[in-house]
């Protein structure tokens, strides 16, 4: 049996990685952006996103032209730009038997992969990745870096609650236990992002960082050796309330 074999899939994922960087691991197939609209529960929310056909402004807030109705659970410099992969909404529609549509959710970003690479999702992207979206060496091309996944919230049942007409099931605990709710960046560099940019991996400081795993560290009910969980809190941009928690997992004698 090869090595391969015995390797998990995020392993086999990860693995083919192993290229000089920069890397192009995708293109960006649409940029979404959300305006501030009347919600349930008497709330405003700009959770449903709808695609920009033009290219836009990214500084250190985010997309310029996206709007956060509640700043202080959303947005800000630590969750500047949210990428989700198409494959959470496969997930769920198949899970709940639902039609949720991409944009739903709040994500401004989705990609394609290219050159027979993994799609970008928790398995493949680490912690402290940092993707250039545009051509390598265009100066206005903007850099993003992973700085935590998403933690889903009441507001992606009320938001598919719109949709039908009965109650449906608690789909973003659903979503967390699962570890699919893609992750949000934090801008290392402004400028212009538009649909269609060539997307390049430039740096991976962290390649044992995935967020498949850090999902499964932190929704675990076990305890870990501290030599488990010590990596993950020296790296430095990883967002504090991620590692409250990681730190809880270590095994105290």
């Amino acid at each position: 049996m090869s090595a391969a074999a015995n390797q998990s899939p995020s392993q086999q994922n990860l693995s083919n990685y192993n290229h000089p960087l920069p890397l192009h691991i995708a293109n960006l197939t649409c940029v979404r952006a959300g305006k501030a609209m009347p919600f349930t529960r008497e709330q405003m929310s700009a959770i449903d996103k709808k695609p920009i056909e033009a290219p836009v402004t990214v500084n250190f807030m985010g997309l310029t032209t996206d709007e956060q109705a509640d700043r202080r659970h959303h947005g800000g410099p630590l969750k500047a730009v949210h990428q989700l992969p198409i494959a959470t909404y496969d997930k769920i529609n198949a899970e709940f038997g639902l039609k949720v549509r991409v944009g739903t959710l709040g994500e401004n970003l989705t990609t394609e992969a290219v050159n027979n690479l993994p799609e970008m999702d928790e398995s493949s992207v680490c912690i402290g990745d940092v993707l250039q979206y545009g051509a390598i060496d265009d100066d206005k091309s903007v850099q993003l870096r992973i700085v935590q996944p998403r933690r889903p919230c009441y507001k992606i049942n009320d938001q598919i609650g719109q949709f039908k007409f009965s109650k449906i099931p608690n789909v973003a605990s659903w979503v967390s236990k699962q570890g699919i709710a893609g992750w949000y960046f934090e801008v290392v560099r402004d400028g212009l992002i538009d649909t269609g940019l060539p997307v390049y991996l430039t740096e991976r400081p962290y390649p044992f960082a995935t967020l498949e795993t850090l999902w499964q560290l932190s929704n675990s009910k076990q305890k870990f050796d501290a030599k488990v969980i010590e990596p993950w809190l020296a790296i430095e941009c990883l967002e504090d309330s991620w590692k409250k928690v990681l730190k809880k997992k270590i095994k105290t004698t």
